[in-house]
């Protein structure tokens, strides 16, 4: 409702009316935000049209323990551009497959939305998403076949970066002692408040001293934030400002240790600055920072809403080759980062070449006997890199399916080198709803020839670089119309949904709309708040007439306004009201 209290007020129209049109009451109030929403989802329904659409659907608790279903559709729009859209927030009983598989049926009812046009199903892992026998996407599919499934990237992803956090038992017990320090520099207000004095006074010195530079956006005031499971890049944030604030920490785990109201709380400080201040926490913290920074990237260009699933791909292949070069190249650039750290810190150095027992084992029993280089560069190093490369390749399966691999011929780069007719007509007889067999047999191997001969040809497609740009060009220079069948294969490509960075983002308003005061909030009610405030953009491009007759059309009222037909182009709104005043008396 706050972008309905935006709009300009008539003051005019305003002081016309009666003194009890307030239209403060709940149920109006819920009326107009009613009128509001459907209005604004009108205007993506009618931008939707006959186009095929894929589903992002995800579930999360509200703030009074409902669970909810949002849903989020992606197409391509006439221009060309690949678009997400919110289309509102569904109250399940339970998460049932069948229960989320009702509840869609009935809002694809409400807003006139086919079954039939569904190309692509979005979800995260969880098994009543993504089962293959029971789960929502089998349900959906057996209706609809070409409704293909994708894992969402960012999920599988964030899933890559667990892996690793629990690779081998050092880089355990390293996310372990994070865990322990943040806690306890962030277990009082004092402590909080401490390290943040700690790290404003660092950066005035290193201002003063001429170490950093004083700009824009720069040198920000931060705190440390425990590393989550399920918040997609906390893990590369935390280490990255722990790092950052490495000198204010300590200072902080020091007056920890000095003003302990007991000897637990004194041990324990005293061991995280121990652990701090050893080669192998910082060598693992610079590992890690290095490994999380390449997925970090990664994460954050998947959470695009126009991002196209063939760069999405490309970028995991990218992505798995810089780490291959890091494993081959790296290590002799880190070791020296770690080594220039330690000695800015005045942290002791080990002798590579000194022998320790392997991790597990037992000095005095004549266990097996490690050099510190074989225990950081074979146990550590090697290990870490090995395993985020295997992680990736298995998570991403998805990359070496018979339909990625038709689609990754359109990709535009390098002048089409990936172009395939073969494998494109392929793809075109993975939907036959699509093409019919005359098209594929005889019409589509000629307009994909014409096609790449053109496009080859013309310079201004030379500087597409990835799939959305083809397509906003082809629409551009009018070749959707000249090669409509090319450009049908280019929209089932972009349609494919990538990731639920849209669906996330609308569990985060839903903890600024319905919040611990406010949580008796009807379902209605949020679901109508909820469009209003997802797709500002397009409700403040609504007609304001076309929500005011919206509104008087849900009940009989006194007064009504005459239709925009019949008030005629010069009507002004004074005329309007004082017509609906008269209707009143």
């Amino acid at each position: 409702m706050q972008q309905l209290a935006a709009r300009p007020i008539d003051v005019a129209a305003q002081s016309s009316a009666g003194r009890n049109h307030l239209m403060t009451s709940h149920g109006i109030q819920l009326q107009l935000c009613q009128a509001c929403a459907e209005e604004t989802t009108k205007v993506i329904i009618d931008d939707i049209g006959d186009r095929n659409f894929s589903l992002l659907v995800d579930e999360s608790r509200d703030a009074s323990i409902k669970e909810q279903m949002a849903m989020v559709l992606r197409y391509v729009d006439k221009h060309g551009y690949a678009i997400e859209r919110f289309i509102g927030i569904k109250h399940v009983g339970d998460t049932r497959a069948a229960s989320l598989k009702a509840s869609l049926d009935g809002v694809f009812l409400k807003h006139g939305l086919s079954m039939s046009k569904l190309r692509g199903q979005g979800y995260d892992g969880a098994s009543n998403m993504r089962g293959q026998f029971l789960g929502l996407q089998r349900l959906i599919l057996d209706e609809n076949p070409y409704a293909f499934y994708i894992h969402c990237f960012a999920h599988q992803l964030q899933l890559v970066v667990v892996a690793i956090a629990k690779c081998c038992s050092s880089v355990l017990d390293f996310f372990n002692h994070i865990t322990l320090i943040v806690n306890t520099v962030n277990a009082s207000c004092k402590g909080h408040d401490e390290l943040a004095q700690e790290q404003h006074d660092n950066i005035v010195s290193q201002l003063e001293s001429g170490e950093i530079f004083s700009g824009r956006g720069k040198n920000q005031a931060t705190n440390l934030v425990r590393p989550g499971d399920t918040r997609w890049g906390t893990h590369h944030k935390t280490l990255c400002r722990f790092i950052e604030m490495w000198t204010s920490v300590l200072h902080v785990l020091e007056n920890s240790h000095d003003d302990a109201e007991n000897l637990t709380q004194r041990t324990t400080a005293g061991g995280l600055i121990s652990q701090m201040e050893s080669f192998e926490f910082v060598f693992i913290l610079h590992v890690i920072i290095t490994l999380l920074g390449k997925t970090n990237e990664l994460s954050q260009c998947l959470q695009r809403k126009d991002q196209n699933i063939v760069l999405a791909v490309s970028l995991i292949g990218i992505t798995l080759r810089q780490l291959q070069n890091i494993r081959d190249n790296g290590w002799d650039q880190l070791l020296k980062d770690t080594t220039d750290f330690c000695v800015k810190h005045n942290i002791i150095l080990p002798n590579m070449d000194d022998t320790i027992p392997a991790r597990g084992r037992s000095r005095g029993r004549g266990g097996q006997m490690l050099t510190f280089y074989q225990r950081f560069r074979y146990e550590i190093f090697n290990v870490l890199l090995d395993q985020i490369i295997i992680e990736l390749n298995n998570r991403f399966a998805e990359r070496s399916t018979q339909l990625l691999r038709c689609i990754a011929c359109l990709d535009p780069r390098s002048s089409f080198a990936n172009f395939d007719e073969d494998k494109l007509i392929q793809l075109a007889q993975m939907y036959v709803d699509d093409f019919s067999i005359y098209e594929i047999s005889f019409v589509l191997r000629n307009q994909l020839e014409n096609f790449i001969a053109d496009v080859r040809a013309y310079p201004s497609f030379v500087s597409c670089n990835d799939l959305g740009s083809l397509a906003v060009k082809m629409v551009q220079t009018d070749r959707h119309i000249v090669l409509p069948l090319v450009y049908r294969l280019i929209e089932l490509a972009l349609i494919l949904p990538v990731a639920t960075a849209s669906v996330e983002r609308a569990f985060s308003a839903i903890s600024i709309i319905k919040t611990e005061l406010r949580n008796k909030m009807g379902d209605d009610w949020l679901n109508y708040s909820m469009v209003c405030n997802i797709e500002r953009e397009i409700f403040a491009k609504v007609d304001d007439d076309a929500i005011i007759y919206r509104f008087q059309d849900y009940r009989f009222r006194k007064g009504t306004l005459p239709r925009r037909s019949s008030v005629g182009s010069s009507s002004t709104v004074d005329q309007v009201m004082e017509d609906t005043d008269e209707a009143n008396n």
